[in-house]
């Protein structure tokens, strides 16, 4: 399987989504599982994660110091099977930049996981501490669920 995760500026929630699900999928045996992350804006590339996620991770043992963001590019609609968005809006810019004939699938990441409630998982960038550590939960979980259902 082939999962990019998409947020706004790929700083926050999808390299939280893309580490917590790396770890879990590689504990799981699933060493041939392609999980990445990127921003549908780009005006963060090039930069590491946003500090306040790194340690939220750190506390959680996931590690995000290699993460550099990176923009959704026409590549990625061919390169991955999924294409799974933090939230309606990056869904509806991913549905609105697919190349004519690309083979990945969109979805919210969290309704791709089967989970109802909440539907997106919410930008913590402007919160506190909190937030940050509420898209780990949502990421575990998320993870929980999709590596279950094989």
């Amino acid at each position: 399987m082939k999962i990019l995760f998409v947020c706004l500026g790929n700083i926050c929630r999808s390299p939280v989504l893309e580490a917590v699900l790396r770890q879990q999928a590689l504990r799981a045996g699933r060493h041939d599982w392609r999980i990445a992350s990127c921003g549908t804006g780009g005006w963060h590339a090039g930069e590491a994660a946003d500090p306040r996620s790194c340690a939220s991770a750190a506390q959680r043992g996931y590690s995000l110091d290699t993460h550099r963001a990176r923009q959704l590019c026409a590549a990625d609609y061919s390169d991955y099977d999924w294409l799974l968005a933090a939230d309606r809006d990056n869904l509806a810019e991913i549905d609105r930049r697919r190349p004519a004939g690309a083979s990945a699938r969109s979805s919210l990441a969290l309704a791709f996981a089967g989970l109802a409630s909440p539907q997106e998982v919410p930008d913590p960038y402007y919160g506190d501490a909190a937030g940050f550590d509420r898209v780990i939960d949502l990421a575990e979980e998320f993870a929980r669920r999709v590596l279950g259902r094989d």
